[in-house]
């Protein structure tokens, strides 16, 4: 078992890369830290840093301990408040994202029953912007987030589906296709697709804004816009097509756009994320209760 002040010598080392530097931050004297890490690559066999009078470097091994160390800490240091905040009765606020008028409906009739059984937990829903859809989540912003999957990050989790919708394709209302029942994905090969443009993971812009067609015929690029409203402003102006759901109109109708089904696209899918080192007791019982009410929707 490691003492805290291993740990510490450890992490801290690892960030300042400095034997003064870490010994004023942890309070002690610089020969303390230097028999701290001597005594503890002994015991693992290997150096963990490299040391000479004028500088340090972190090995592959300590630089591996280190992180692996810090995630130990961050998730002990979570563990701790979660169990000092239940003692007191306070656990604090839970901040949940979503990037859907459709999921912000489902959320709010989930924070009304999370509210009466856990008053002590002040539930805030933000929303979040699709050009940075996964920034707020990984950075310790939110807590939870009802996002569109799919979401393949190393530091997040993702649940089980909670709901599917069905896509369409957003036209203007003079378009060719806007008076079909129903387009298929391969007639956007002649189409410019209007896309929503920021740091997506090229496997999620894959699934929602694909750069070719099933049989593989390129799907020509349109404008690249941050904000969602946005894209159905340049479709309605005829500088392209793009991609809505099911749901889409009821939030987002307007005179001058149509909404086509898609029939062999795969549909949109929704789950809750949080980050993994992070997961705590309020957030399992809030993901049961938007589960809950997903069901009953």
């Amino acid at each position: 078992m490691w003492e805290r002040h291993e740990i510490e010598a450890v992490t801290v080392l690892a960030e300042e890369l400095h034997v003064g530097a870490t010994a004023a931050r942890l309070g002690v004297t610089p020969g303390r830290i230097s028999q701290t890490i001597k005594k503890l690559e002994r015991r693992i066999g290997a150096p963990l840093f490299l040391r000479t009078t004028r500088s340090v470097t972190i090995t592959d091994i300590g630089a591996q301990l280190a992180t692996e160390l810090q995630r130990a800490v961050r998730i002990t240091d979570a563990a701790v408040r979660e169990a000092t905040a239940s003692a007191r009765g306070v656990t604090g606020t839970l901040r949940v994202g979503y990037s859907t008028p459709w999921s912000h409906e489902l959320l709010l009739t989930a924070v009304e029953e999370f509210q009466r059984a856990r008053p002590d937990i002040l539930v805030e829903l933000h929303a979040v912007h699709l050009h940075d859809l996964f920034g707020p989540i990984t950075s310790g912003v939110l807590d939870l987030q009802l996002s569109d999957l799919p979401v393949v990050e190393p530091d997040l989790s993702v649940g089980p589906v909670i709901f599917s919708i069905p896509r369409t394709l957003i036209v203007p209302t003079r378009h060719r296709l806007a008076q079909r029942e129903s387009v298929s994905l391969e007639e956007l090969a002649y189409e410019p697709l209007v896309a929503i443009d920021g740091p997506l993971p090229d496997y999620w812009m894959a699934q929602h804004f694909p750069r070719q067609t099933p049989s593989g015929k390129p799907i020509p690029r349109g404008p690249a816009v941050a904000y969602w409203p946005d894209v159905l402003t340049y479709v309605a102006a005829g500088k392209g097509v793009s991609f809505g759901s099911e749901r889409t109109p009821l939030f987002y109708a307007r005179p001058d756009i149509s909404f086509v089904p898609l029939v062999d696209a795969p549909p949109i899918d929704h789950a809750l994320v949080w980050r993994t080192e992070s997961k705590t007791p309020a957030q399992q019982i809030f993901i049961d209760t938007v589960h809950r009410h997903a069901q009953l929707a």
